[in-house]
């Protein structure tokens, strides 16, 4: 669903919407080893209101090279996940925690139990 610049864009009940109800978005880009993480979700609004793209995206197991191009605000609904940072910092995400990724942020993502999340790019 893509929001008119008039109408409020609503995902009802993100967390219930079955895997398979998603659009699949194929494997992430950058793979590190088996298995290889594979993307699915809906898109909320996509270059309205002020931010490129608003949506609910989910992650199969796996671990990437991930590089944030422009900042990312999160709210993961469910799963876990690790970012290990270039620098060595490392972050476990859980179900039910917010995350603000800053643009230019890179490192390595391993989900260890699938993500779900909300998003909005700005």
């Amino acid at each position: 669903m893509t929001a008119s610049p008039m109408t409020i864009g609503l995902i009802a009940a993100a967390t219930a919407i079955p895997s398979n109800d998603l659009a699949d978005w194929g494997a992430v880009e950058k793979p590190l080893g088996t298995p290889v993480s594979t993307t699915r979700g809906r898109i909320l609004d996509r270059g309205q209101g002020g931010f490129p793209e608003s949506g609910v995206w989910e992650c199969s197991p796996g671990t990437w090279r991930c590089e944030v191009g422009r900042a990312e605000f999160c709210h993961f609904l469910s799963g876990r996940c690790i970012y290990t940072h270039d620098n060595g910092e490392i972050i476990t995400i859980e179900s039910g925690m917010t995350a603000w990724f800053p643009a230019g942020w890179a490192g390595r993502c391993q989900v260890t139990a699938t993500v779900r999340k909300v998003y909005a790019i700005v």
